[in-house]
């Protein structure tokens, strides 16, 4: 699929970190591009920036996802590009010990229905409501009629300690890509998922220099953070690139984490 003014894109997530930077990528194409996220403010402005439109959207909630797609749709028409960026970090051993009373506790079940609900029900929703508006399109070159690329993280396969519900949760979202695929196989829409590494994003920007530096080192190569920019690229590709469906690619320099 060519990105051009012709096309209309969805970007969840996309008022900062990876998100803003596949946004503006695809804005830099020319395509008309609505961002989903929960900070209004900022995402008003990069939506000014880009050309686009602002959508104050929460991915885990239906109600809140159907509107944000009529308020794209009824701006830029129905999309062909979708890109999930959206999701949350947390913390949280299974079960820990206290090391000063020996008290025994374990990851709050509502955490992890949280984690699950943003992370991998916020993304099967927006990419099946949008493969569903998608589907009421003509199709393009090959038949296509759309492209989604969705993101999931190296910790689907390298889960460290503390990271069972963020780790569980980005790797259902792997785990669903080719089923997705297969489900859309009839009717030209293509789906891609992404596993970044360590990257330059705002909840990194949050650490100590000096932990910065640490997680920059144990990249084997490029010994630096990930740039947004460099996820964006990808996400052209896979967008761009018509025989590319159903694939979970890392994007990580090489690293593979460590259980700590």
């Amino acid at each position: 699929m060519k990105i051009d003014s012709s096309i209309a894109a969805v970007v969840t997530g996309g008022a900062s970190g990876l998100g803003e930077a596949s946004a503006r990528a695809l804005a830099a194409k020319g395509a008309k591009v609505a961002l989903f996220d929960l900070n209004e403010e900022r995402g008003a402005r990069v939506a000014e920036e880009i050309g686009g439109i602002m959508c104050k959207v929460d991915v885990s909630d239906e109600g809140s996802v159907d509107a944000g797609f009529a308020k794209a749709r009824a701006a830029h028409g129905q999309e062909r590009v979708l890109v999930c960026c959206a999701g949350i970090g947390t913390i949280g051993k299974t079960v820990r010990r206290d090391k000063e009373t020996g008290a025994i506790s374990h990851l709050p079940v509502d955490l992890f229905l949280k984690t699950i609900k943003v992370n991998l029900l916020g993304t099967f929703q927006c990419v099946a409501k949008s493969a569903a508006g998608m589907m009421t399109l003509d199709g393009l070159e090959d038949g296509e009629r759309g492209a989604m690329v969705c993101t999931a993280s190296v910790a689907a396969v390298d889960g460290q300690i503390g990271q069972v519900a963020y780790a569980a949760s980005k790797a259902a979202v792997a785990g669903m890509t080719l089923p997705i695929a297969r489900d859309f196989m009839s009717e030209g829409i293509r789906i891609n998922t992404i596993l970044p590494g360590i990257f330059a994003t705002p909840l990194l920007a949050g650490l100590p220099e000096k932990a910065q530096v640490a997680l920059a080192a144990a990249v084997p190569f490029p010994k630096r953070l990930g740039q947004p920019e460099e996820y964006a690229r990808l996400v052209l590709t896979m967008l761009e690139t018509g025989y590319f469906n159903g694939e979970t690619v890392r994007l990580d320099g090489a690293i593979r984490m460590p259980p700590k």
